[in-house]
């Protein structure tokens, strides 16, 4: 009676544990095979008793009847014997599949606050993210416009070497931005797979000099080569622990010198800063960022893609580098129009002598740009 007891008070506790669980269908299936055994064990100690005819007595209570049925079990051992095995192994099963899910909980409740402080220590980081401005400039590519940038030999020898510099330079409108989305993309799937490549990029813009300081640059770069990481590095975390509690921010030197740090952790870094020109340039802003940026190469070997306008001040910078320049390339503008047709009145999708004039026309009048 007292291994049924147990058998009962552990099926009680496996409830409790179950009522706020859900679980999987490799779980649900040992749960069944395990309920089903338990199934029969009660099944067939119903149907041992009932082979007693004390049981069937009307008289005294159930209780006593039940005693009195047990007690002439033990004269015959050899009956119950099996039956008390396998009450013990259901026993088993259960309680081990009962740890299990305690230790899966205490593994998914210990792994959500990892995540939670691991978000935690990003978002302080920097809180800016240029990753929907990434989506949002490659989804305005037109299919298979920019192929020549990739193609270039310049584009190719830089992707090929390490430490290496491509100063692209371009008038505002050639399409500077969407060709950086255009390489960065190129390299997120060329290296999707591959953890030992750092990629990280920026997206300068005029409109939002206020949070592109320096150190809010250097921040985000930190930040994306933390990201492709599977655990904050020590580095960060030291960062952190000593600016938190103090609420400050820490200097550009202290950020480039945990950038260093973590970019150890790659075989290869790249780093993509579109749009140099429109970096804040009171104050040094702009060439403190770039004397930084060059650091970070020089001890991370990182290869360097850095598009601007024509700014002597700027291509000083890039002496003795290659240097490509961004045009409006007329295969590209024509690949634009084509996909754009439908755009215009039905009298021009209905004449494809229309269409061919208008493309003609606007490809010879955009002068790269």
């Amino acid at each position: 009676m007292n291994r049924v007891r147990s058998l009962s008070i552990v099926l009680l506790d496996f409830e409790v544990v179950l009522s706020d669980r859900e679980l999987c269908h490799e779980q649900e299936a040992e749960l069944k095979q395990i309920a089903n055994s338990c199934k029969n064990v009660f099944n067939e100690l119903e149907h041992t008793l009932d082979q007693y005819d004390e049981l069937k007595s009307e008289h005294g209570s159930v209780r006593k009847r039940v005693k009195r049925v047990w007690k002439r079990l033990k004269w015959e051992p050899e009956d119950i014997k099996q039956l008390r095995i396998r009450i013990n192994t259901n026993i088993g099963f259960l309680n081990a599949f009962t740890s299990r899910l305690t230790r899966d909980n205490v593994a998914t409740l210990v792994q959500i606050q990892e995540d939670q402080d691991r978000q935690t220590i990003l978002d302080w980081i920097t809180p800016i993210d240029y990753a929907p401005q990434q989506s949002d400039f490659i989804s305005q590519r037109q299919a298979g416009t920019g192929q020549w940038l990739l193609d270039s030999t310049e584009f190719k020898a830089w992707l090929k070497l390490g430490k290496q510099k491509l100063f692209c330079l371009g008038i505002p409108g050639a399409g500077k931005t969407i060709l950086t989305s255009i390489v960065v993309d190129e390299l997120i799937t060329q290296f999707e797979n591959d953890d030992n490549i750092g990629i990280a990029y920026l997206y300068c813009n005029y409109r939002r000099q206020h949070e592109q300081k320096p150190e809010d640059l250097f921040a985000s770069i930190l930040k994306q080569f933390v990201q492709e990481q599977n655990a904050i590095p020590d580095s960060v975390k030291t960062l952190y622990n000593r600016h938190k509690d103090r609420r400050t921010r820490p200097l550009p030197d202290e950020i480039l010198g945990v950038i260093r740090s973590v970019a150890a952790a790659y075989s290869r870094v790249f780093i993509i800063v579109d749009a140099l020109d429109e970096c804040q340039i009171s104050d040094g802003y702009r060439q403190r960022f770039l004397s930084g940026l060059f650091s970070i190469q020089a001890k991370c070997e990182a290869n360097l893609f850095v598009t601007s306008r024509p700014i002597s001040s700027i291509e000083k910078e890039f002496e003795g580098n290659p240097i490509l320049e961004i045009r409006a390339s007329k295969e590209d503008v024509r690949r634009y129009l084509e996909g754009h047709m439908f755009r215009l009145p039905g009298f021009v999708a209905r004449s494809p002598e229309l269409q061919e004039e208008i493309k003609t026309k606007i490809v010879n009048a955009i002068d790269g740009m």
